[in-house]
Formats: C-alpha cells, structure tokens, sequence
C-alpha cells in the first residue's frame, strides 16, 4: 500500500492507500512541513474509569486508612503515573454502569451501598462518589467527563446533579456540596448525555433516544458560566449509520432551541472473531497477532463512515466525533471473575494502540475526543495493580511516548507502506504520522506492524533544517511480552536517535515496534 496526501486527503488530514509493491525492506519517509493539517486535540488521549472490577475499587481507590499510601483515600502512585502522561480527561462512573449509577448514592457522611447489576453482581459501596472523584481529577490535574444516567433516571435527577456539582450561588444544593467539603464549584468540562442507550443504556431506538436527547439537553445544564460543559450525544456502536441519522438530524432541526450538543460518540472495540470476546491476552501466536490487528485497522473505514454522513448535516464540524470507548477486548485473565473484565496487555497491545491514536490523528479534524477503555485494571488498562503492587502497561508506555502529539498540528507524510502477510491476513508493513508542536518542533511516530522484520526509515523533511533527531522505541523480545509485578521492565521504552546524512534521516526500528523521535534544528 502506498500512502500518499491528495488535496482532499489534506483538508481532512488523512492519509490515503493505494496498492504499491514493498518487497524492499527501507521506507523512503517524506514530511511536507509546509503544509499543516487540523490540530491533533490532546483529548484524543483521554481516559476512562467505570464501576467494573477493581478499576475504582483497589486501582484508584484504598481508602484513607489504607496501609497503601494515599491521599484521602486514592493510591498515590496511580495518580502519579497518570499526571506522567497528561491525562487530558477521564470519564465516570460509566459506562454501562452510568446508566444504573444515582449520585446521590454516593454523597455525604452516609453512603448507600447498591448491587452493581451491570458488572459481576457485585456490591458498590459508594465510598468513591462526586466529591472522590472530583478530587481524584484534580490530583492528576484532568479534566472531568461525567456520563449522566438516562437510562434508569430522570431529567431531574441529571439536573440536580449538574447544579450539585457546578452551581456557583448559594442554592440548596451549593450549600450541601459546601457541608460535604468543596465550597467552589467543580468544572465539569464534558458531560455525556447518556451511554450505549442503544444497548446497555436503554435499548433504545433512534426516536425514543433522541426524544431523550432533547429532554436532557434542554433541562440538564453547568451552573457555572465561567466553566462551560461540553455535551455529548450517544452515537453509534456499528457501522450503521441509522443512529448517526437521526442523532444528527436532531442537532440541526432542533440546535437554537435552548438545546445543543458538541460531540457524538462513537464505541468500537477490537474483538475479533465474534462475540463473547475469546482471544487470549498472553501465549498467542503471530497469526493472532496479525488476525487482532486487521481487527483493530477497521477503525479507519468506520471513522470515515460515520463522518461522511456528519457531514452531510455539519459541513463546518462542529460536532465532534468521540470514540470515548476502543481498545482490544480480549479473554479475561484465567482465574479472574469474568465480569471484571481483567486482562493482560501486551506488546500486541501497543502496536494496537498506536495504530488507532494514528487513525485519531488522520481524522483531527472531525475526531477530537477519544478514552481508551479502560485506565485501571479493565480491559486495555494503562496500569494494573494488585494490593500495594503496580505495574505499568506497554499501552500505557505508548501513550507516555505520544505526549508531544498532545494539541500538535497535523503535518502530512507520504511513504510506501508495503505489506506484511500472515497466513491469510494482509496489513500495511508500518504506518506513520508526523505533527509540529507548539513550540514548533516537528515529531513523527512509527509503527512497524511486520512481526518479523526490522525495518529502516529515510526520512526527508522538506523546507527543514534537522541536525539532530531522538526520541524513544518500544519493542519486546515477543509479541505476547508482558510487564508483570515481578518483571515490570520487560517491555519498557528505549532512548533512540536518528543518523543524519546528505539531509535526510535514517532510521532502523525493530519488529512490532511503536518509535517516537522528536526532529531538532
């Protein structure tokens, strides 16, 4: 496959195949410097904490009297590990469980303990309600995204919880969030008007929800005007486009009336070869390896899908597209309880997600908000623990290395991607993209799919001086590496740097691998 930027494939910062022959092992690199695309939103990098498993209970939250250390209550070490990789956001309670989940529950001196019906039949204490996980956004220094629950709960409801949380004159509600410890108002910087309400959040139709839409974007609003919220409409789940419709439809004919939404979402996950999700985590072989990443590359036509028909209603995009849930769902961990959705995270895991932040990229335009499922502990996690233990994920390395993408503007590359079969699988042999920094330094990020094959970059930067290029790699001995509590550098980056000669860059990277370089003057 030959990537290439065509007129139209620039304006939507979007890289374009075409079949090309790749027998050879070096890839000939070109950045247009000249030419920019949209800004790469640093909320594509943004997280996602549910009522699942241990990934409150135990990954976030201890408690304050916990031998493990903390502050008031929530483990020290996740929160510095997620300020490392400048969380942008994190979305709670939910998630499925959003729409089962009452806030009232889980404020006050008095919390109710509630079945958590959604995941494993569990009991929720609600010790980690509002104010904890307000805190908790304010110790990793994020933004917070609060899915309301439309599916079991009331306008009224969703509203009081809004004003609970933001309202800034002293209502009812104000003076209680102040007796609960937190006199100013929280910003609550995205809202998500409901979850999956085609499935888990309602089983909805495309009317009865987007009458819900209306009902809830209407009445449901931030009390405190220097702080706005961003709404997000529940989008689609599938490749059909009936959802994506009538939500749009509704943003058109009805925005104006008291009544708007900046983003829709979008929920695809990596589960190959049917559901319930049976590909294991760890001592897999290279056709799974190959077989989870044609999975996880139809990120790519499904984003342009959906798109092209936002497009149809919101030529000036507006509205966002949000993938605030992907990543591999995979098997869970033998011997764990199967509605916690533990798993492991591998090499595999890394190139994963590098593929699809790079297709977020491609998309900047339309795409400016995605969260991995999920931060701790649950599927794709970026950390795992266990008791006092914590270990951090290859995905979680990736997301570290990508910083500097964080509100970076798009740059356009063209390379011959070539092509790296496995039994009957086919993928591109690497994929790039390349962005400039706010403070104009120039970054490129490379992933090479092939399992087996080093492979070797000639970069050449039009209109760019490079005297120096480095950055970091991350590879493993095998693609089922893992990072465990007792070997937790076993897939960990590496410093990397670039020769330079007759003006261009080269560089060699190893099979399966993610590499960020940063391009110095």
């Amino acid at each position: 496959m030959r990537y290439f930027v065509s007129a139209i494939a620039l304006a939507a910062a979007v890289l374009v195949p075409v079949t090309a022959s790749a027998a050879d092992a070096s890839v000939q690199l070109t950045l247009d410097t000249a030419k920019t695309g949209a800004v790469i939103d640093r909320h594509i990098f943004g997280q996602f904490a549910e009522h699942l498993g241990t990934g409150v209970y135990g990954g976030i939250w201890v408690g304050k009297d916990s031998p493990i250390p903390n502050t008031r209550g929530i483990r020290n070490d996740v929160v510095a590990a997620l300020k490392a990789i400048k969380v942008p956001d994190v979305r709670w309670p939910g998630g499925c469980y959003a729409d089962q989940y009452h806030w009232r529950d889980g404020v006050g001196p008095k919390r109710n303990a509630r079945v958590n019906t959604s995941w494993g039949g569990v009991i929720d204490s609600n010790a980690f309600g509002t104010d904890e996980f307000m805190d908790f956004a304010d110790q990793v220094g994020t933004e917070a995204y609060i899915s309301l629950n439309v599916g079991s709960g009331t306008v009224q409801e969703a509203a009081d919880w809004m004003e609970y949380m933001t309202a800034d004159q002293p209502t009812a509600l104000q003076k209680e969030r102040a007796a609960n410890g937190h006199p100013a108002p929280y910003k609550v910087a995205i809202m998500g008007i409901g979850n999956e309400s085609w499935d888990c959040g309602g089983l909805m139709t495309p009317a009865e929800y987007t009458g819900e839409l209306k009902r809830f974007g209407r009445f449901v609003s931030n009390y405190n005007a220097s702080a706005p919220t961003l709404k997000i409409a529940v989008g689609p789940g599938t490749d059909d486009t009936v959802w994506t419709e009538a939500v749009m439809k509704t943003w058109k004919e009805r925005r104006g009336w008291s009544f708007d939404f900046q983003g829709m979402s979008l929920h695809s996950y990596t589960v190959y070869d049917g559901w319930p999700p049976h590909m294991p985590a760890t001592g897999f072989d290279e056709q799974a390896y190959a077989n989870v990443l044609s999975e996880t590359l139809k990120m790519e036509p499904l984003i342009r899908k959906q798109t092209a028909v936002m497009d149809q209603y919101d030529p000036e995009k507006k509205v966002a597209l949000v993938v605030d849930e992907w990543g591999a769902w995979l098997a869970p961990t033998p011997g764990t309880h199967d509605g916690f959705l533990q798993q492991q995270n591998s090499q595999r895991d890394a190139v994963l997600a590098a593929l699809n932040i790079n297709i977020f990229a491609r998309h900047a335009d339309r795409v400016r908000m995605a969260n991995i499922a999920q931060m701790v502990n649950v599927l794709q996690a970026m950390i795992l623990t266990d008791g006092p233990k914590m270990v951090l994920t290859p995905t979680y390395h990736v997301f570290h290395m990508y910083v500097p993408f964080q509100d970076a503007t798009f740059v356009p590359v063209s390379y011959d991607a070539g092509t790296y079969t496995s039994g009957k699988v086919t993928l591109p042999r690497v994929d790039a993209i390349a962005a400039r920094d706010k403070a104009g330094k120039v970054w490129i990020a490379i992933t090479n799919l092939d399992a087996n094959k080093p492979v070797t970059f000639s970069v050449s930067v039009a209109g760019l001086k490079v005297s120096k290029a480095a950055g970091q790699t991350l590879s493993a001995p095998k693609l089922d590496s893992i990072n465990t509590f007792d070997a937790p550098n076993t897939v960990t980056p590496k410093a990397v740097s670039a020769k330079i000669e007759g003006g261009k860059l080269s560089l060699t990277v190893a099979p399966a691998s993610v590499t960020v370089v940063g391009l110095e003057p």
